[in-house]
């Protein structure tokens, strides 16, 4: 199902820039299993800290917290490992599959925050196409929302973001992709609150596929 202004619809794209947790695929239930035992360890609320980890690297995440006398990059590490030991429950979100595999596998890329074997897992566990291009947390100096991630995902495919659409499902997420110049639709499957937002939203992939036009690019339709 999606709910979307017509311009969504109206104008033709060379490139597809996808986030990956939340907008792809739906790993909430195992990464929050995986943040809520290294949040215990750490004496932390874990109701209000879940909510600030998700969209983000993981070490953006655990440095922001200036918890004293711990090594950042060996936490985050370690919840990686966790992470990628615990894929129970990580499925693709409705219609991904079968949109992904409609799209010239040239013209898209995901751009997670997600560390690199960690992203290739979780789109393995959840049977989504390996992209030929992939931006992880190791390939940028500064995560989301700094534009830097879609940007490059931008130039890996040879697109200029202007010509790119964002799929994201997080603020961070969006306001990184608003930051490289790209256009922007927000994928709400996995929200459990209204993420308050100027831009088209659609709630799945299910009733969407693709239309290419050699010159044009490509333009998302609605089916029916």
């Amino acid at each position: 199902m999606t709910s979307s202004s017509p311009n969504l619809f109206d104008r033709h794209y060379q490139g597809f820039l996808f986030d990956m947790d939340g907008t792809l695929l739906n790993s909430i239930a195992a990464a929050e299993r995986v943040w809520s035992r290294w949040a215990l360890r750490h004496g932390l609320d874990v109701e209000t800290f879940l909510p600030t980890m998700h969209g983000k690297r993981g070490v953006d995440t655990i440095a922001a917290l200036n918890l004293p006398g711990i090594d950042v990059v060996k936490e985050a590490l370690d919840v990686e490992r966790g992470e990628i030991e615990d894929l129970e429950g990580v499925i693709a979100l409705p219609g991904a599959i079968a949109f992904l595999q409609s799209l010239p596998p040239e013209r898209w890329a995901i751009v997670t925050s997600a560390p690199a074997a960690l992203a290739r897992a979780r789109i393995g566990a959840a049977g989504l196409p390996q992209p030929r291009q992939i931006v992880t947390a190791e390939d940028v100096k500064i995560g989301k929302p700094d534009p830097a991630g879609y940007r490059l995902g931008a130039e890996k495919l040879g697109i200029d973001p202007a010509n790119c659409l964002v799929f994201e499902d997080v603020l961070a997420g969006v306001q990184a992709g608003e930051g490289a110049g790209a256009d922007v639709v927000v994928v709400t499957s996995t929200h459990q609150h209204v993420l308050e937002t100027r831009y088209p939203t659609i709630s799945d992939y299910e009733d969407l596929r693709i239309e290419t036009d050699p010159d044009l690019g490509m333009r998302i339709m609605r089916l029916g």
